[in-house]
């Protein structure tokens, strides 16, 4: 379908460059010859509402944005380029000139990167703040798919500090690469960026997610990778979660899941990708206190696991198992009230069925949950010992198990595993140191 000229004008171009998506909506809009009115009757909104999201510099739902984007005519590739961070920009009378071998040193970047991992996952989300407002420039610290891989692979053990320490320079490259407008190399900065608000959902830094999963929907959209889409769009479900919009989360999940379900599930990729989809849908139904398809979600995602390996294999986006299904269905349970259920799903479910110490200290964190629910102290802290050993962030970056861990420590000290599980949590964090 041929583009509209007025998307190829300077005005268009400015727009799109001083990153105003609104105003660009505006101007599909009168180019139309739409009032407020007109638009909001097509998006189900009051003509205020239109009016304020033309008007805003700061994106506030990128839904409507979308939405109303699309109704005026606003091609993908100008609206993702207002909704980009704005390029960085180095002013010459103040750029430091590195020595030309600094790059090539990696002593002096493992240095670095040692001596701010080392700070904690509190302090390094400064750093990626100050990427997130204003995108640095390439790093050239080598290919982005086997940087991608390695800070997924801290994402599974655990390690945050070190992954937020990553993240700023993904960020830049990611962003470098997508400016080639190939499809991969957009789905590849999407995947960067559902990280980046994987780990900061677990950090409880839910604000900074919200933005880091609308800029993954973002760029998933227009690179249109399925998976890439499914994957965007369950971060941000989990992130709407935290901000107690279970509702939102849920209709998002379920169409989610339709879409990923519609693709025929011909591969275990997608198959995966779809039992994946089931078990946030049903955690999320779950906490909204919807029962019965928290439940039946659950036994879809079993059913749908059933054709899956034992072990998913390494890389899978979705490495999802049956296993990992019932590792879903202790948290249902859970977030349903009922920790004896969740207590009985769990009860045979052991580290080893689980590839990663991500998954394998999700498994005690959550027994913990049940047992903590269940005011069985000593078991509790047994659990979070287990989760512990498999991967120390887990329990120590996760602010809903550390508030257990105090509780412990506050209300039954002399339990057994209690005072060893206070004092391991309360170490000082080191450079080694979700749903």
């Amino acid at each position: 379908m041929p583009v509209d000229p007025l998307w190829n004008t300077t005005r268009a171009r400015e727009l799109a460059e001083q990153r105003r998506p609104g105003a660009l909506i505006r101007l599909g809009r009168e180019h139309r010859s739409w009032t407020l009115a007109a638009l909001g009757e097509e998006l189900g909104c009051s003509p205020a509402t239109i009016s304020r999201l033309e008007r805003r510099s700061r994106v506030v739902d990128l839904a409507l944005v979308h939405r109303a984007a699309l109704a005026v005519g606003v091609p993908r590739h100008i609206l993702v380029s207002s909704l980009a961070p704005p390029t960085p920009t180095v002013p010459t009378a103040t750029r430091v000139l590195a020595s030309p071998h600094a790059e090539e040193d990696p002593m002096r970047r493992r240095t670095l990167l040692t001596a701010t991992a080392a700070a904690g996952p509190a302090a390094l989300l400064l750093g990626l703040d100050e990427a997130l407002a204003d995108t640095p420039g390439p790093t050239g610290a080598g290919p982005l798919d086997a940087r991608l891989a390695n800070a997924r692979a801290l994402y599974d053990k655990g390690t945050h500090g070190r992954l937020l320490a990553d993240l700023p320079g993904l960020i830049a490259d990611g962003h470098a690469a997508a400016s080639s407008r190939r499809e991969l190399d957009q789905a590849r900065l999407s995947t960067v960026y559902s990280l980046a608000t994987a780990v900061l959902s677990k950090l409880g830094s839910y604000q900074q997610a919200r933005l880091t999963a609308d800029r993954a929907r973002t760029w998933a959209e227009v690179s249109g990778s399925p998976l890439a889409s499914a994957a965007a769009a369950r971060e941000l479900a989990i992130v709407l979660r935290h901000q107690d919009r279970n509702e939102e989360a849920q209709r998002l999940m379920a169409t989610v899941a339709s879409a990923v379900e519609a693709t025929g599930l011909r591969t275990d990729a997608s198959t995966s990708a779809y039992a994946q989809m089931l078990c946030t849908l049903a955690y999320t139904a779950a906490r909204g206190g919807h029962r019965a398809e928290a439940l039946a979600m659950t036994e879809e995602a079993r059913h749908a696991a059933r054709r899956l390996p034992q072990t998913a294999p390494a890389g899978r986006l979705f490495p999802i198992s049956p296993a990992s299904v019932d590792l879903y269905a202790v948290g249902v349970h859970w977030a349903l009230g009922d920790a004896g259920a969740a207590l009985e799903v769990g009860k045979d479910l052991r580290p080893a069925q689980f590839s990663t110490a991500e998954r394998k200290a999700r498994l005690g964190t959550d027994m913990a949950r049940a047992w903590w629910a269940w005011q069985r102290p000593e078991q509790t802290a047994q659990a979070l010992l287990s989760a512990h050993r498999s991967s120390p962030g887990e329990v120590r970056d996760r602010p809903a198990i550390r508030t257990i861990v105090h509780e412990l420590a506050e209300r039954h000290p002399r339990a057994s595993g209690v005072a060893e599980l206070h004092t391991a949590v309360s170490q000082p964090r080191t450079a080694s140191t979700r749903r």
